[in-house]
């Protein structure tokens, strides 16, 4: 398969290193990859590691999302890539959505498993100890204890 110029002008502006490949191309404010596929400067622009992905393993399914399985958003080495679902690829994040999914224990130390956990709509977690101690002291204020 040959290079079209598109192509030989994107990874031009990669550096291939051991691990990841990098985009030293312009970014987008959130630092990923921005690439003009036309060659203009115009709206017309996508994610560089999205391109890379696509070049490797053809057009990613509908309603999935890249996840850089490497965390490195200028990252566009398609091994470091995998199509997930928007859930799957908040979950592996470190934002605070991750993190809060990965907590075992509540802040007092309680456990979010089984009969001491409590699932409410949204996928919110509650630990049932603490919600338990929290209607006990309502309800001693509202009888003025």
């Amino acid at each position: 398969m040959s290079a079209t110029t598109e192509q030989v002008r994107f990874w031009s502006k990669v550096e291939k290193t051991e691990g990841c490949w990098i985009w030293k191309g312009g970014l987008f404010i959130n630092g990923y990859g921005r690439f003009y596929p036309t060659g203009g400067h115009h709206p017309q622009n996508v994610r560089a590691h999205r391109y890379a992905y696509q070049l490797f393993n053809g057009p990613i399914p509908e309603g999935l999302q890249i996840d850089h399985l490497c965390r490195n958003r200028r990252c566009v080495k398609p091994s470091h890539m995998e199509a997930v679902t928007q859930k799957t690829n908040l979950l592996r994040g470190t934002g605070i959505t991750a993190e809060n999914a990965r907590k075992t224990t509540c802040h007092k130390g309680h456990p979010l498993t089984g009969d001491n956990l409590i699932l409410r709509k949204h996928g919110w977690r509650w630990c049932k100890t603490c919600y338990d101690e929290a209607q006990q002291r309502r309800k001693e204020k509202q009888l003025g204890k």
